[in-house]
């Protein structure tokens, strides 16, 4: 049992370390944000929707929608639209200071939204989660499995609020603003590499 934990938090962690969207998000609305609780709505959002694809890795239920072709694509069109959208907003964005960050951070609805579509709206990340998580998953069964995924959730939940925290800490030592303009531009990038390598993979099948 303490193999099958040891297992999926290995695993939950080598698929959520690695510079990617989600993760972008998060830290930099950890560093926007004038306090941390304010980041709060787009940690556990992440979390929720890190949740969900994991459950529905386990039990099998994604590979089955995904067999589907033209859901597939859709899915990746949406994906891919989205990202570029989100890389325009994150290239053009600029640091919040002390005196406007409550008028320039996101507020809790629109944190929940971009929070979710970057989770939800992100096929490779999808695909990683079947890939890795539900393809892990298979060499279990009952208890073993149970703690299992519940290693994968508890992974997703403490790194998104280590990532929020670390994004707060880098904002409030950040008094010029160009570290938060450098990491934008980094973000922007991702966000762009992502939904370039996401229509390759469309093109290709």
């Amino acid at each position: 049992m303490l193999a099958a934990m040891i297992h999926g938090f290995i695993l939950a962690l080598g698929l959520i370390l690695p510079l990617g969207v989600q993760n972008v998000f998060v830290f930099n609305q950890g560093a926007v944000q004038s306090r941390f609780r304010k980041a709060l709505p787009v940690v556990i959002t992440a979390s929720i929707c890190d949740t969900l694809l994991i459950l529905l890795a386990v039990l099998g239920v994604s590979v089955l929608v995904l067999q589907f072709v033209w859901l597939k694509t859709i899915l990746f069109v949406v994906g891919i639209l989205f990202l570029l959208y989100m890389g325009w907003l994150t290239w053009k964005s600029k640091p919040a200071n002390r005196e406007s960050s409550s008028s320039e951070a996101l507020g809790a609805k629109k944190q929940i939204a971009f929070a979710a579509s970057v989770s939800l709206l992100n096929p490779h990340a999808i695909l990683d989660t079947i890939g890795v998580i539900g393809t892990g998953s298979l060499q279990y069964s009952g208890t073993e499995k149970m703690l299992f995924t519940v290693a994968c959730v508890v992974v997703s939940w403490l790194w998104f609020t280590s990532l929020a925290a670390a994004g707060r800490l880098t904002g409030s030592l950040d008094k010029s603003g160009r570290i938060m303009i450098a990491l934008n531009k980094v973000s922007a990038v991702v966000m762009w590499g992502t939904a370039v390598y996401l229509l390759i993979n469309l093109i290709s099948e």
